[in-house]
């Protein structure tokens, strides 16, 4: 358990060990409490949230117990406490021991992955673990199968449809019209299509079997809560597809309410009729019977579950006895009424003549399907209370499918013992009979009639009268759709969706008054059928993405089965009515973009973000077997912004270069001992990543521990990336401090550039005068909101106490509250350097008229050239042409040539400058720059002897010598002279970007490499070193 306990002395699930449970330190007693370690002499650290995390602070490391190993241990044995949810109401949550923990020596600072979802009220609906409750302390109503799911399933289905529209399947009357009479089945005009009619209910019983078998594999896959056929798509395919869904189907079942009514009412109107008891007319009769009925049914609704339950065990016996009187009905020698109006007893040939079909009144198989199918979509009354069920993953595929079962066997043995029994059409009229031995001139459509000595032949030739929300509040709870929260509020013990039941009594009461059986039927048949082909693919696509997690205990179940059954679905309405299932698809389309659009910030584990996880590493290993080409060549950026809010001007640009179109990583060294920097690298990793993501940065973030920053960016160069996925450009800021930095940071960055050359990286540095770390910024500006948070609670306990119990005072109270979030700024903001923000963030906004300048110094493979060009396409850069900048000799030639080269690349430029003075010594105030930016580092060992040059190289073997400088004096003008020519053509440009000088390995110094770099961008806008790897990334081949 938890505490564990002591081998031999209890067991896991004896009451001794139940009782120890409760009394252990470690155990979350109280749902999202903390649980309470018990400190030590060597822990200090304060106890984590409700969820495990630290919040910054320390978890207290809890006390050792005597596990059923016999020794001392932090380990705790398997416990279904540990795999509980945050908010679970079923059972006390536990928090097992982290593997920090377990592994590390001592106190350490631990962050725990599991975090309480946002927005749960603790409610029965939001515990996701339960299979049976611990108590019923609450007295909260729970079901079992029968009564939950078999009852509720049958009652749906044995509706409306099997007393007074089997007969319309099975016979059609001639005219439309339809009677009741005694036996509850005395139908007449009976147009009986017993071959097709056996088709419908056998199609019928196809659609809701298969549906029956994914809905249960989904059930048992993990613990099902209150939701019905929303939680079941919306947990399996997501929140798109289930936020989709959910809304047709709540909308279907508010309809379907209107349709058993009418029903209903249609019955009792013609009640009244027989004996002359019409109120107003037979439409407006069937309206206020309606209306009435449904009012009535939402009062029992509002009552409660268990008044709702025990007034279905009344209506199920009166359905069972209806039933039963069908069947003795058929039985009982008819009368001469009786007779009159087609009924009979048992005769073949009555049976064989109601055996061919006979469409009428433009009728086809599919309408008539269209409107006998809403019998069958009862399947789904046991899952939309599934929260209200004591096992769902038992009840639900055991209820569901032995439900099918039994109706389907009674509506085929009611219809084909009336098909036997009635005559497809009769007058009522009892002198239409035919005198004994006139039977041989019996023919046509009324043989079976005739022979029974009736004739009934006038039918042929004029009109015969006679023959024959749970859901919606679990979608609400989501969140899905913002507008609909308001009716995710529960009330009473059960949390009963009052709020739902109104709005389906409106819904119901608006189709009661179409008053058209026939015309409510197909509404809803579409949206059934859209919600079972979700239920059938939900099946089939999580069986196709072979997540691990996907281990339903209903084994009796195909994925191509579920396939079928969602194709068949489709099709069926699509015959039905075209372009009603076009309007439902249509529908179901626009909330999936409404859903997807608006990111809804849910994880359920869907088996979409499985096969997306499958396709990708599909891909990635596609990628693999392709060679990479230069066509193909696109920017993969390794970003070092530390964390990436901390430099927002590199990640921006470095976006711009990937876009949607490439691989980007942000990544982030944390430099000390891994013991020491391990909890804020995992601390860091999800918080970053989704900062990313809020900000719509379609880029990776990555982050290691080392004892140095090159080390740590060595591993990522060569570690980073999957296969084709990989980065082939490295890019960073320039260290602006490195003229006071220690030696061993300036040596630490310079070596990164070196190692990026070695690993073959293209290789990108950015330089902004103000310079591009606000991280200082972003901490003040945090502590500050903070604070500000901090004294808002406080103000508002404070006037919360003082005003409880006095709702009066409620908009007083919110007014203070107010009022104290504009309480005077710290003067910590007075320091706040606002022109390094504007700074940091320009590459945010969209870019003015204006150059990016591009001095192309040395062919790099075209990088130098790739990364500007791809600028130009972006939004905000746009406005903005490329000024192309190259070294050469006077006159066009040069010119010329790279005119010709850029049209062969087919890339847009303003403008091509050749610059010929480049070999020009810089000016002495330029030179003079140079020298004291170096001075602090160099050696000047040529003015002192050899044996004490000697001994300042040994000591200093870092600062730049005189020989070197000699060495490398003409790439020393080179920078300096590169600067007085951005200095002069470049000033006014929105972009500079300029070929990276590159240093050789073991011959310049880091600190002479550092003033190149610093001196070639000095006092100029924000530039760009580039150098590429020196492999093509342009061709003008096709």
């Amino acid at each position: 358990g938890p505490g564990g306990y002591k081998a031999g002395v209890a067991e896991p699930t004896s009451p001794v060990f139940t009782a120890s449970l409760m009394e252990n330190e470690a155990y979350d007693r109280i749902g999202d409490e903390p649980p309470n370690y018990e400190e030590t002499s060597f822990s200090g650290g304060t106890t984590s949230n409700g969820n495990g995390t630290s919040n910054g602070e320390h978890r207290a490391v809890r006390p050792s117990v005597v596990s059923a190993f016999g020794h001392d241990t932090l380990d705790r044995v398997p416990n279904i406490d540990f795999y509980r949810n945050a908010g679970s109401v079923s059972g006390n949550r536990a928090v097992r021991p982290s593997l920090q923990e377990l592994h590390d020596n001592g106190r350490i600072s631990v962050t725990n992955t599991v975090e309480d979802r946002e927005g749960s009220d603790g409610t029965p609906s939001d515990d996701v673990e339960s299979v049976i409750p611990l108590d019923n302390k609450d007295g909260t109503v729970r079901f079992g199968w029968i009564k939950g799911v078999l009852v509720r399933c049958m009652l749906n289905i044995w509706g409306v449809m099997l007393f007074i529209r089997l007969s319309w399947v099975f016979g059609q009357a001639g005219w439309g019209k339809y009677n009741t009479e005694t036996s509850l089945w005395s139908i007449t005009n009976v147009f009986c299509v017993l071959g097709l009619g056996i088709v419908v209910i056998a199609l019928s019983c196809v659609v809701t079997t298969v549906t029956g078998l994914s809905m249960s594999a989904i059930c048992t896959n993990g613990v099902v809560r209150g939701g019905g056929a929303y939680y079941l798509i919306s947990r399996s395919l997501g929140p798109e597809f289930g936020g989709s869904i959910g809304l047709i189907f709540a909308f279907a079942n508010a309809v379907a309410v209107a349709m058993y009514v009418v029903g209903f009412a249609e019955t009792v109107v013609d009640l009244l009729k027989e004996n002359n008891a019409i109120m107003i007319d037979e439409l407006n009769d069937i309206r206020i019977i309606g209306c009435i009925s449904v009012v009535l049914l939402l009062g029992i609704s509002v009552a409660g579950m268990e008044w709702e339950a025990k007034a279905q065990i009344g209506l199920l016996i009166i359905l069972l006895v209806a039933i039963v009187n069908v069947f003795v009905g058929t039985g009982i020698p008819a009368s001469t009424d009786k007779k009159s109006k087609g009924f009979f007893n048992y005769d073949a040939k009555i049976f064989m003549e109601n055996l061919p079909p006979d469409f009428r009144d433009g009728e086809t198989f599919f309408s008539v399907f269209a409107i006998f199918f809403p019998a069958a979509t009862g399947i789904l009354a046991g899952a939309n209370i599934s929260g209200d069920l004591k096992d769902p993953q038992d009840a639900l595929p055991k209820g569901t499918l032995l439900a099918i079962l039994i109706t389907g066997v009674t509506y085929l043995g009611v219809a084909l013992c009336v098909s036997a029994t009635v005559v497809r059409d009769a007058t009522g009229n009892i002198n239409d009979t035919i005198a004994t031995g006139m039977d041989m001139f019996c023919n046509g459509s009324n043989t079976a009639a005739c022979e029974q000595g009736w004739n009934f032949s006038s039918c042929d030739v004029s009109s015969c009268k006679f023959g024959s929300m749970n859901n919606f509040q679990a979608l609400c709870k989501d969140n899905i759709y913002t507008a609909l929260k308001f009716f995710a509020k529960g009330h009473g013990k059960n949390n009963e969706p009052i709020r739902g039941y109104v709005l389906t009594f409106i819904i119901a009461v608006a189709f009661i008054i179409i008053a058209d059986l026939n015309v409510i039927a197909p509404i809803i048949s579409n949206f059934f059928l859209a919600s079972y082909a979700l239920i059938n693919f939900s099946c089939f696509h999580a069986s196709y993405a072979k997540s691990p997690g996907w281990r339903p205990a209903y084994r009796y179940y195909n994925m191509w089965l579920s396939l079928f059954g969602a194709v068949l679905c489709c099709g069926v309405m699509f015959v039905i009515n075209w372009w009603a299932a076009l309007l439902t698809y249509a529908i179901e389309i626009f909330l999936y973009v409404y859903v997807t659009v608006k990111k809804p910030n849910v994880n359920w584990g869907s088996s979409t973000q499985a096969v997306t996880f499958v396709s990708a590493v599909n891909n990635a290993l596609s990628l693999t077997g392709v060679e990479d080409h230069v066509k193909n060549f696109r920017p993969q950026c390794m970003v070092l912004t530390g964390a990436p809010k901390n430099r927002p001007a590199l990640l921006d640009l470095a976006h711009c270069f990937t876009k949607n179109y490439g691989l980007c990583l942000t990544c982030e060294v944390f430099v000390g001992p891994r013991t020491e920097t391990l909890t804020d690298v995992n601390a860091g990793m999800e918080k970053n990543q989704m900062w990313l993501n809020k900000k719509k940065r379609k880029a990776f973030y990555a982050a290691v521990a080392c004892d140095s920053f090159r080390q740590g960016t060595e591993n990522l160069m060569q570690a980073s990336g999957l296969g084709r996925l990989k980065p082939n450009i490295l890019m960073m800021g320039f260290k602006k401090d490195w003229r006071t930095a220690d030696t061993a940071g300036v040596q630490s960055y310079v070596g990164v550039l070196h190692d990026a050359f070695d690993f073959e990286y293209g290789t990108v540095v950015l330089r902004m005068n103000q310079g591009l770390d606000v991280s200082h910024i972003i901490k003040a500006q945090e502590e500050m909101e903070r604070e500000a948070q901090e004294q808002k609670d406080l103000e508002k306990e404070e006037l919360a106490e003082e005003n409880k119990g006095k709702s009066i005072f409620r908009k007083s109270r919110n007014l203070s509250t107010q009022a104290s979030v504009t309480t005077p700024q710290s003067p910590q903001v007075v320091v706040v350097n606002e022109r390094l923000v504007s700074n940091s963030t320009q590459f945010q906004r969209k870019q003015g008229k204006g150059t990016i300048d591009v001095w192309w110094m040395f062919d790099d493979g075209g990088l130098t050239l790739l990364l500007p060009y791809i600028l130009t396409t972006r939004k905000k850069f746009k406005d903005c042409k490329m000024r192309i900048f190259i070294a050469g000799q006077p006159g066009r030639v040069e010119q010329d040539r790279m005119k010709s080269l850029l049209e062969k690349f087919r890339i847009k430029y303003a403008d091509i400058h050749v610059i010929d003075d480049i070999t020009q010594n810089p000016n002495s105030n330029s030179w003079k720059m140079f020298e004291d930016m170096i001075e602090p580092f160099r050696l000047h060992e040529g003015s002192k002897s050899t044996t004490l040059a000697e001994a300042l190289r040994k000591d200093n073997p870092w600062k730049i010598s005189d020989a070197e400088l000699d060495t490398f004096e003409e790439k020393t003008n080179l920078q300096v002279r590169l600067n007085e020519l951005l200095q002069e053509n470049s000033r006014a440009a929105n972009l500079i970007i300029v070929s990276m000088p590159i240093a050789r390995l073991g011959s310049v110094s880091d600190h002479l490499y550092m003033a190149w770099l610093d001196i070639l961008t000095k006092n100029l806008p924000p530039t760009m070193l580039i150098r590429g790897n020196h492999k093509s990334v342009l061709t003008f081949y096709s």
